[in-house]
């Protein structure tokens, strides 16, 4: 039983593809075989669901189709019934569509019958059960938290729900379970696990939708040497079911700082190398003013070797320095390595020596390219860091079948919100700051490290986690130097607080990012073909028209009125 794929008549034999969720296969009538079945596949369509019966028989030779699993053998019909007749599908379900991502959106249903997302789908459930498979084997408990909670907007917008039998409260759709499966290691689970929905109402792009799944994890009695080498071994599990790949172990791991330092950004792609390299010091002195006004104001002078791009045009070098002026640098300065020397426009502004040096520095070798920027250290970072992916991607250097994953450690606990005025965590206002930097919350909040960590894949976060606050006094320090008032704090985390009082262990976990991590494995371009019924960057459901207008009387139920223009 299945779909009709495709239909050829010969005549006097008719060719049948009948698809399911397995692949294809070939079904031959013949009259002589059977008349009845004969005159029911005439009537047959792309699309129309049938039921066949007959004889597996090999393929005539010469006839083998090598492109299918089942292309040695065909299905000689007896009998045949149409099941149920389709309308002329909107679009031909092919591997390879032509149809707008709109329009496929619009019927999801029609879309699915495609074997790549047949396929990510199917990948998709082999991976929830190698994880839960793996965690109970490790004794964690799956635990599910609320749906409807309470709101606490210190991150991404929430998204509100009416309560009808509390006129004008709102319950909130988890961004993450993080304050629940904290309060379940206060009471004692010791090691929760969760795959859950959250939602985040956020503005979109290809790989974040309105509503995600994460794998929720998290530890009693640990330390961050407790949940690192664990959360490996789970990944690499999946990696070897999803794709028979092995990750070597243990993974890389990078602090914050060594991260910006050598790939420009906190999600670096290790796949390759061209790092980032400090030339301040090389260049210090020099009368060429883009390089002396960056230093001179605390900036820095940083730059990569783009190997074998010294025949850059002079348009490609501006369609660079184009991109990079996205990232707020002020532009991008080149130099060529060629058997005779360095060059470059502003050669006159270096001397032989200083040029020498240079190339020497960032190891160039004729038919390289040097491209160097000057800026404040955060807008150098970036600028190099995406133009070092824009490089690599114009290069042919990100190999879909490589899979190198990183942790990035010790991240700053906050960092200063020049438009707020006010201090705002780095990643959420529970993460534990390291042991000793403890005192800086009253002297110098900048400096303190987070017991932090991301575990970063092809560039892409798959995972982000900590060791969380345990103690009340250290919460209440947090909350003050993040400017929520004892008041505030009590209203919006009282019920936390006030756990923390009753004997909280020290714990900590992680949470994985189900979409991208399936993404990756897959090599989607976009998070919505690893995703059933994925919403729009708009946050739409094309298929269902959602969000919609609902009727009055729901409103007056709920007590709201619209103010729309």
């Amino acid at each position: 039983m299945g779909w009709v794929h495709r239909r050829r008549d010969h005549g006097g034999l008719i060719f049948v593809d009948l698809r399911d969720r397995e692949g294809q296969v070939q079904v031959v009538f013949n009259p002589e075989r059977g008349q009845e079945a004969y005159e029911v596949a005439r009537r047959m369509r792309p699309e129309y669901v049938g039921a066949i019966r007959g004889r597996v028989a090999m393929r005539p030779p010469g006839t083998e189709n090598p492109a299918l699993d089942t292309g040695q053998v065909e299905v000689l019909a007896e009998e045949a019934r149409i099941l149920n007749e389709a309308r002329t599908p909107v679009f031909p379900i092919e591997e390879e569509t032509a149809a707008a991502e709109e329009v496929r959106l619009a019927y999801r249903y029609l879309d699915l019958r495609r074997p790549s997302l047949q396929q990510n789908l199917r990948l998709r459930h082999r991976v929830y059960q190698v994880i839960r498979s793996f965690l109970d084997r490790n004794g964690f408990i799956e635990i599910e938290t609320p749906v409807l909670t309470k709101s606490t907007p210190e991150g991404a917008r929430d998204f509100l729900v009416p309560s009808r039998l509390s006129p004008g409260h709102f319950y909130a759709l988890p961004q993450s379970p993080q304050l629940f499966k904290q309060l379940l290691m206060v009471a004692g689970f010791d090691s929760y696990f969760q795959i859950v929905k959250c939602y985040r109402d956020e503005d979109l792009r290809a790989d974040r939708q309105p509503e995600f799944t994460q794998i929720d994890i998290e530890m009693s009695f640990v330390d961050r040497e407790g949940v690192l080498p664990l959360m490996e071994e789970l990944i690499a599990e999946i990696f070897q079911a999803a794709k028979g790949v092995k990750l070597p172990r243990p993974f890389p791991r990078l602090t914050f700082t060594e991260s910006f330092d050598r790939y420009g950004l906190d999600n670096p792609d290790t796949r390759f190398e061209m790092d980032l390299t400090d030339l301040s010091e090389v260049v210090r002195g020099t009368e060429f003013r883009p390089f002396a006004d960056a230093l001179e104001s605390g900036g820095v002078v940083k730059g990569i070797n783009a190997h074998g791009c010294s025949d850059y045009s002079r348009k490609d070098i501006e369609e660079l320095t184009d991109y990079i002026k996205v990232f707020g640098a002020k532009g991008l300065v080149p130099f060529r390595v060629t058997p005779e020397g360095v060059s470059s426009p502003m050669a006159k502004f270096f001397s032989p020596v200083l040029l020498e040096a240079i190339r020497g520095v960032l190891q160039g070798s004729p038919g390289d390219l040097l491209l160097l920027v000057a800026d404040q250290p955060p807008v150098v970072a970036e600028a190099l860091g995406r133009l070092r992916l824009k490089l690599a991607e114009r290069l042919g250097l990100l190999d879909p079948h490589k899979f190198n994953p990183v942790w990035v450690t010790d991240f700053p606990l906050l960092e200063f919100d020049e438009k707020e005025g006010r201090w705002s965590a780095v990643h959420h206002p529970f993460t534990a700051p390291v042991g000793e930097d403890v005192p800086l919350f009253d002297t110098d909040p900048g400096r303190i490290r987070a017991q932090a960590y991301d575990l970063i894949i092809n560039g892409q976060e798959v995972g982000g986690g900590s060791i969380r606050i345990h103690r009340r006094e250290v919460q209440a320090k947090m909350f003050q130097v993040l400017g929520i008032g004892e008041e505030e704090a009590r209203a919006k985390f009282g019920f936390l607080l006030e756990a923390l009082e009753f004997g909280t262990p020290p714990h900590g976990g992680i949470a994985f990012g189900l979409d991208r991590l399936i993404m990756i494995l897959t090599g989607a371009e976009s998070i919505r073909d690893v995703i059933a019924f994925p919403k729009t960057q708009k946050g739409q459901c094309l298929m269902s028209k959602a969000p919609s207008p609902v009727d009055g009387a729901q409103l007056k139920e709920l007590r709201i009125k619209l103010d729309l223009p």
